[in-house]
């Protein structure tokens, strides 16, 4: 898009909307490090949120290591509860 006064960008994308930068898997990054601290801590709590990521990242975002970020968050998730099971009755 140019400006009535000449041929001078004016920054905006020309179908509206922000753009993205191509490559961004920062939720996806969150995922995995939520589902790897809920192996040892709060794992109902951090492997929720991290596969509750993935799927927004997998869906909305679509991301390229969603997937990824979905199943260490659900190994997080049943790992940590095995874990603490396994802990808690001994």
């Amino acid at each position: 898009m140019t400006t009535q006064y000449g041929n001078h960008p004016t920054g905006r994308q020309p179908h509206g909307g922000p753009s993205r930068a191509s490559g961004s898997n920062v939720l996806s990054i969150v995922a995995i490090v939520l589902g790897v601290i809920a192996l040892l801590f709060l794992p109902i709590v951090f492997g929720v949120v991290g596969v509750v990521l993935g799927i927004v990242a997998k869906t909305v975002r679509h991301e390229r290591l969603a997937t990824v970020a979905i199943v260490v968050s659900a190994v997080g998730l049943v790992g940590g509860m095995i874990l603490g099971a396994l802990v808690a009755g001994a």
